[in-house]
């Protein structure tokens, strides 16, 4: 039987259990690309406020390197290079995710093994993976560069970063397929596939904000800054993301043709002893959920380091009155206090991206469920109503804790490097613990889908939170409403940096609208069959 026997077929059905997730990763690239060129044209509609915004840029490498690369005062470079640092990051982080799913989640789950003596070759799952991995990144570089040539943007440009887009997909594809060789479980092979997106990540930004340019060199995400699409196109560098990726498939093919179904070849670390003694759902819940806590307090204390760093532009801005008011009048928010405006807008785009925790809490409930773990905790005396509630209370929590360091590590640092030390650091923590509620009610929404259609629950949690995001980050202040439009929960949290006036009925209303959102799915999961 030859290995790749069955691969048409295993490509058919991951395409069709694609199709409630990967829409969503093209749609969300299409769109942001498309909404940032409408948010430079509001912003910056006049070549001299574009001059002056770039000019500003250019001397702060910190915040230069959030979106990577030069930036010319031209709305097609400033557009892309406020989304570039964006989407390079949402292709490779949708790679991962297919190829996991679709090789090492099917082993877990043994349903590699079922497809296997049906009469499937060897490598057919993982030639399946990539082909749909593959397929989808070139589907969104493809469609992203359609709509900016249809934006009016240069097509060969546009065609570079569509491209770019599609380049750093396979390659972090290709990284995935390494990893779920090595790894025994599809948790883990997620953990190295993320790790090693995130060093990429972090390697890009710290090679552009101290101009040691090697560093980028050396990280994929890099090579998709590097290409530099509206300004030299370097074509070449598509053909090195081509060929790494190729190289990644090769290795991860020799390394399957070298392990058992199931194993991976770094051995698993040996467990503890002696099992833990008897938990409660919480404690149980704590025991699966702190590794995941910890990596993400990790990376939002990373996130924070950098928008700290950041806040020295905000600085040199207020230092421009000229130039911070007309950014802000183009932009719908206010006409004064630049500082004030910046931590405002640091505490959303905190908020915003905190809102994923729960959102990935819940799809952990879906995962207990159909895995059959949940169902042998059920078995004992607990309750369906006591495992969810504890999965639920830790992401709650952790929601809270995760803004907590933020706000800390942000607020201290900025209150060294721009503030004052003794009075940003409380406002800054206010400021974050000030979206608590709206961060629950994103995660509740999916909760009330965990109940009542668990089959879609991981992609409504998806959909809600992506369209959470796009709302609050580009559609609001494109369209002159700087906290986000009324059509998401962070648009009605109050503004702390403001007149410092409180207003108890807009919190009040968020926790009665995630109390309503958790306690209909939590009836509907104890109505409801498992699985």
């Amino acid at each position: 039987m030859s290995a790749l026997a069955g691969t048409r077929t295993l490509a058919g059905l991951a395409l069709r259990r694609e199709r409630a997730v990967a829409p969503w990763w093209i749609a969300l690239n299409m769109s942001m690309a498309l909404l940032l060129i409408g948010y430079i044209q509001r912003v910056m509609p006049t070549d001299a406020v574009k001059a002056a915004y770039t000019a500003v840029i250019s001397r702060n490498t910190f915040f230069q390197a959030l979106g990577g690369g030069f930036v010319e005062p031209r709305l097609d470079v400033l557009a892309t290079w406020r989304s570039g640092g964006f989407l390079y990051v949402a292709s490779a982080f949708a790679a991962v995710m297919c190829v996991v799913r679709h090789t090492r989640a099917e082993e877990d789950a043994g349903r590699a093994e079922l497809l296997r003596a049906a009469g499937t070759g060897r490598r057919a799952p993982l030639t399946a993976a990539l082909l749909v991995a593959a397929g989808t990144s070139l589907l969104g570089g493809l469609l992203t560069a359609l709509a900016l040539v249809a934006a009016g943007l240069e097509p060969v440009g546009s065609a570079a970063y569509g491209a770019a887009i599609t380049a750093v997909g396979w390659v972090f594809a290709g990284v995935a397929a390494v990893a779920v060789q090595l790894s025994r479980t599809a948790r883990t092979a997620t953990t190295i596939g993320l790790f090693t997106l995130g060093v990429a990540y972090v390697m890009r930004y710290i090679g552009d904000a101290t101009r040691q340019y090697w560093l980028k060199a050396l990280s994929p995400i890099g090579w998709g800054h590097l290409v530099r699409p509206y300004q030299d196109e370097r074509w070449w560098l598509l053909g090195l993301s081509a060929g790494v990726a190729a190289a990644l498939c090769a290795l991860a093919y020799a390394l399957l043709d070298r392990r058992d179904l199931g194993a991976g070849m770094v051995p698993e670390r040996l467990g503890p002893a002696s099992a833990p003694g008897p938990r409660g759902p919480v404690g149980t819940a704590w025991r699966l959920h702190r590794g995941l806590l910890a990596r993400w307090a990790a990376g939002v204390a990373v996130l924070a380091i950098a928008t700290a760093g950041a806040g020295t532009l905000a600085g040199q801005l207020a230092a421009m009155p000229g130039i911070a008011q007309g950014l802000l009048r183009n932009m719908g928010g206010p006409t004064g206090g630049a500082l004030d405006v910046y931590q405002r807008y640091m505490t959303l785009i905190f908020a915003h991206v905190i809102a994923l925790y729960p959102v990935l809490m819940v799809r952990r409930l879906r995962s207990e469920e159909t895995s059959g773990r949940a169902e042998t905790l059920l078995a004992t005396p607990l309750t369906r109503l006591r495992w969810a509630g504890g999965h639920l209370a830790l992401a709650g929590l952790g929601s809270a804790a995760l803004l907590a360091v933020a706000g800390v590590v942000h607020g201290v640092l900025y209150g060294l490097l721009v503030g004052d030390l003794a009075a940003d650091p409380p406002r800054v923590l206010a400021g974050m613990l000030s979206h608590v509620p709206a961060v629950w009610s994103v995660g509740a929404a999916g909760v009330l889908a965990y109940g009542l259609l668990p089959r879609a629950s991981v992609a409504v949690s998806w959909a809600v939170w992506i369209l959470t995001a796009v709302l609050g980050q580009l559609a609001g202040p494109l369209y002159g409403m700087w906290a986000g439009t009324p059509l998401e929960p962070f648009h009605y949290v109050p503004d702390v940096f403001g007149d410092g006036s409180f207003d108890a009925g807009p919190y009040l209303l968020l926790f009665a609208l995630t109390a309503a959102l958790v306690g209909g799915g939590l009836l509907a999961l104890r109505r409801r069959d498992l699985g």
